[in-house]
């Protein structure tokens, strides 16, 4: 005990404060735990007569309570691998992340950011994939387009306009349609082809575009085969006779070319889900296999191609079919066009495969040329026909002779890419 007394005091006399100094900054330093003594001093005896054992006190930890030895601080709760200065990992298995005042973790950590990049990873795919198959889908369905030699250069053929120019053949060929088939759409059983409609379609570089029907009876030159009806032409010389023709007549320098049957018009409409078109009166006519009420209705392929085709209403039956083949056709396109159409893979894939496999194309235009028509076509055309002269008969057959001077105002307008004078539009 002497032993001991004596080492107590002596450890008494080196606990002792030391003199007061003058007060100057000191960095903060971490204080160990209340009721543990410095690190690296020996724990001190009971004071003699206190009552209490004679022996170094243990010092308990704060996080546990239980008896620890060592000298080292203990360390806090919730702190990070960074805080604990030791390497070691994070208290409690937190994820790493921050921790607040109280010593929680705040989230974070590699699980969310690990999830936000995987996500990313999978968009990032998703787009590529859709573009690629887009971009292939394009190439495809533009190289099903079928060309037809329709646009030749010739001695005086009319220098290149502003806009640009199509003409749009309508054809009565019943090729790719069975014999259940015509009979349902009631299109006889005529073989080879001729041009039911015939319209020019400029497209300028501002503004509306204009849609004109020329009459298939119009009365017009045709090369090598002296005067006769506009679809004459196509009947002589096929699709360049009759491009031909309609450039010498008309002034206007056609860009592009477009035909179309009887099967590939109703597999479009059915492609897009059918067309809505206003019937001024009531219509039946079991040759064109329609039977029409007045006012608005749905039509699907079937029933619109008996509505284009039928002569059965007006005093004058080929202009009243010539109204209902630009009404229907502007009706056809803006529905194509429409946003609805265009961004629903249900419609437009059908619609695209439709178009491409019954439509014949000049060899220079492509899928491209075909949207931008009916992009241009989205907010209506101005609609009209060549001013009509006369109607007379020549050779025993009813002809149409345009009204001259309106008519070269009206060619002149479109080659000019001006708008087309009020007086010289028909209904």
């Amino acid at each position: 005990m002497a032993d001991e007394d004596e080492a107590t005091r002596a450890y008494r006399r080196s606990a002792q404060p030391p003199p007061a100094q003058p007060h100057t900054a000191q960095p903060r330093t971490a204080q160990p735990p209340a009721g543990q003594p410095p690190a690296g001093r020996p724990r001190a005896a009971a004071p003699a007569g206190s009552g209490r054992e004679d022996t170094v006190p243990r010092v308990r930890s704060k996080v546990y309570g239980k008896p620890r030895s060592g000298d080292t601080p203990v360390r806090p709760l919730g702190g990070s691998r960074h805080e604990a200065g030791d390497g070691g990992s994070a208290p409690h298995g937190g994820g790493g992340g921050p921790t607040g005042r109280d010593g929680s973790v705040r989230g974070g950590g590699r699980g969310p950011r690990r999830t936000g990049r995987t996500i990313l990873r999978i968009v990032v795919v998703v787009v590529v994939l859709l573009l690629v198959a887009a971009v292939a889908g394009y190439f495809w369905i533009g190289s099903r387009l079928r060309p037809v030699e329709s646009l030749t250069d010739y001695d005086g053929r009319p220098a290149e306009t502003p806009g640009e120019d199509w003409l749009l053949v309508g054809s009565d060929s019943r090729a790719g349609l069975t014999a259940a088939q015509r009979r349902k759409l009631a299109t006889g059983k005529a073989v080879g082809k001729r041009t039911d409609t015939m319209m020019l379609l400029h497209i300028p570089d501002s503004g509306r575009p204009t849609l004109v029907s020329l009459p298939r009876d119009s009365y017009v030159p045709i090369e090598g085969h002296g005067s006769g009806k506009l679809n004459a032409a196509y009947a002589f010389g096929g699709p360049e006779l009759l491009s031909k023709t309609v450039e010498r007549v008309t002034g206007i320098r056609i860009d592009h070319y477009m035909e179309i049957g009887f099967g590939g018009f109703v597999g479009i409409v059915d492609a897009i889900g059918g067309v809505n078109i206003c019937v001024k009166q009531d219509i039946k006519d079991p040759k064109a296999g329609i039977d029409l009420k007045k006012g608005c209705q749905d039509m699907d392929g079937g029933t619109a191609l008996g509505y284009v085709r039928t002569r059965a209403t007006g005093a004058i039956p080929d202009f009243e079919r010539t109204q209902r083949q630009r009404q229907f056709f502007s009706a056809v396109v803006q529905k194509a066009a429409s946003p609805g159409t265009l961004i629903n893979p249900f419609t437009s894939v059908p619609l695209a495969l439709s178009a491409a496999d019954s439509v014949s194309v000049d060899p220079g235009s492509g899928l491209f040329d075909l949207l931008s028509v009916g992009l241009a076509m989205r907010e209506g055309p101005v609609a009209t026909a060549v001013p009509i002269g006369s109607l007379p008969t020549i050779g025993g057959q009813a002809v149409v002779k345009w009204d001259t001077q309106k008519a070269l105002r009206l060619f002149e307008a479109l080659a000019a890419d001006k708008q087309v004078p009020k007086d010289v539009i028909t209904k």
